[in-house]
């Protein structure tokens, strides 16, 4: 028996002739932008955090993936809880579990407290988003659901771009801590909103069980394989390359196999096994943690591989681009945020226009025009960037970025959602945003992995020809170059490491450029992920946006 309960139960509402659902809408937006704008704003902060807390290239990695990882391995689970016990109740406790791990990052006095704070945050993260886009597909119906969707795409679009601009303003006027202090008075004005605007809405399947098993194997499976992702060039993809120590354990080097390894197979693994477990579960008639008969649909499925691999080339752009910006060219925090906000200046132009076109021609056109538009956007950024490009020339390329990414990010949500029945919202939505969390997860491991060993390649032997230079120092300062993520050029520029001026000048000019390759690379194959994603969309269906009111 299907019991479909995601209309809004007072009767009120529903007479207020809609004011109330953009109220709520405006709300659940709100909410949207505080995970997302927390997702990115940490990039732009990062090169101030790596120096005050002493991270590594791998630390800081994990400043950003811990949190997406919590949040992906969490997000299908966290949109069940939605469907069952309402998804109102749950975007509160969200809000309230991402404030409090907000306070404890914005007091962090070392790398594991941080750590620990990010993964706090990323649970909140995890009850908010599926829980706010479950709301939107529930609440919404016909032309108002194309406008919703292109609403709720368009804040998640154009915030990724906002964070590094505001991370960069908090850093230059605050210390570090105040990207996560702010949370707080935002997550209170978005508990007032939901108590006062957001409905109430489920929408479940009456089946017996808890999907225990199911909830275990996904979040073991994507914990593993990103760890692995993750560490693999630091211990080693196949072999050893230095021993692993987490509390009493150890991981030697004289292992047959390196952990990273090992890692990625039991995580891939894991995946498989959820898979089985998930379908057995739905032919023994028991609740299952992910509905499998939702990739039926033709929609569902290839939007949901269009959105994992766009995100990989979306999101590790962020994470790359603030090093190279502060780094290499040398900007302050906020200059480079001004240089990424032109990704939302594209991406709110685009954004507003992509709902009015989708109800005249095909959303999956507009979605593969826009992923067009991105990947040429980001091939462009990959060929000028250099030791001494404008960052006014960067910005502008990225104002055409930000106009794909505006375009595809709202038509991808609502082609891969068309299909999926009211009461099953909730799975997908959570199903949707996982792959999209799962996708910034690779991005930011496989990127990340291709940046530090790219720019440790390009290092090796580029500083042989400096004069006033030992061999010992110069092998070492190559070195750091990959450590400190960039972060050695800042240093050497402003006389900290004691070089004679010009040995300092001719040091910073050849790891500038050694980076600055390393960072072309990088874009060049997050351009290959987006076109990737490009081709995905071309599967999606043609048909013309649903105005109807079913």
């Amino acid at each position: 028996m299907t019991t479909d309960r995601s209309t809004t139960p007072d009767p009120s509402a529903a007479q207020d002739d809609g004011r109330r659902r953009w109220l709520a809408l405006v709300v659940l937006s709100l909410g949207v932008s505080l995970i997302v704008i927390d997702g990115t704003i940490v990039n732009v902060a990062l090169p101030v955090m790596i120096g005050d807390l002493r991270l590594d290239l791998t630390s800081a990695q994990w400043v950003s993936t811990i949190y997406a990882l919590v949040f992906a391995s969490l997000l299908i689970t966290a949109g069940r809880l939605g469907d069952r016990l309402g998804r109102r109740r749950l975007f509160a406790s969200g809000v309230i579990v991402f404030v409090a791990g907000s306070l404890a990052a914005g007091i962090a006095s070392s790398a594991s407290w941080l750590l620990a704070a990010r993964a706090i945050q990323g649970l909140g993260a995890a009850l908010i988003l599926p829980s706010t886009l479950s709301t939107v597909s529930a609440t919404f119906r016909g032309r108002d659901r194309v406008i919703a969707f292109a609403v709720w795409g368009s804040v998640i679009s154009g915030m990724a771009a906002v964070g590094p601009l505001l991370g960069g303003w908090l850093t230059t006027s605050a210390p570090w801590h105040w990207i996560f202090l702010i949370n707080l008075p935002v997550g209170l004005l978005i508990l007032a909103g939901i108590a006062r605007f957001v409905p109430e809405t489920r929408g479940e399947r009456f089946v017996p069980g808890l999907d225990v098993g199911g909830f275990l194997l996904s979040v073991v499976g994507i914990a593993t394989l990103v760890f692995g992702l993750v560490e693999g060039r630091t211990y080693g993809w196949l072999v050893p390359r230095r021993d692993f120590t987490l509390g009493g354990l150890t991981w030697p080097t004289t292992a047959p196999v390196s952990l990273p390894a090992v890692s990625i197979g039991v995580g891939l693994t894991g995946l498989v096994l959820f898979l089985v477990w998930e379908r057995h579960r739905a032919r023994i008639g028991r609740s299952a943690l992910l509905d499998l008969s939702l990739f039926q649909s033709w929609s569902f499925r290839w939007g949901n591989v269009a959105v994992l691999i766009v995100a990989l080339g979306e999101f590790g752009l962020l994470f790359t681009l603030p090093l190279y910006l502060q780094n290499v060219l040398g900007l302050s925090p906020l200059d480079s945020g001004f240089v990424l906000v032109a990704m939302a200046v594209g991406a709110f132009l685009a954004g507003g226009v992509a709902g009015r076109l989708g109800r005249r021609i095909s959303p999956a056109a507009i979605a593969s025009t826009g992923l067009a538009l991105e990947a040429l956007g980001l091939l462009i950024v990959a060929l000028i960037v250099g030791p001494t490009t404008a960052g006014w020339l960067i910005a502008a390329v990225l104002v055409l970025y930000g106009v794909g990414l505006g375009m595809s990010s709202a038509q991808l949500t609502g082609v891969t959602l068309s299909d999926v029945p009211s009461e099953q919202s909730g799975q997908g939505s959570a199903t949707q945003s996982t792959m999209r969390q799962v996708g910034s997860v690779l991005g930011f491991a496989i990127l990340g992995t291709i940046l530090g060993s790219a720019v440790a390649a390009y290092a090796t032997g580029s500083l042989d020809n400096v004069t006033g230079l030992s061999p010992q120092l110069a092998t070492q300062l190559e070195g750091a170059l990959t450590d400190s993520a960039g972060g050695i050029i800042q240093q050497i520029r402003s006389g900290a490491m004691g070089l004679p001026p010009g040995t300092a000048d001719a040091v910073t000019s050849a790891l500038s450029t050694a980076f600055a390759d390393g960072t072309r690379l990088t874009l060049l194959a997050g351009a290959a992920f987006l076109a990737a994603g490009l081709v995905a969309t071309f599967l999606l269906p043609r048909a013309h946006s649903d105005t109807s009111d079913g």
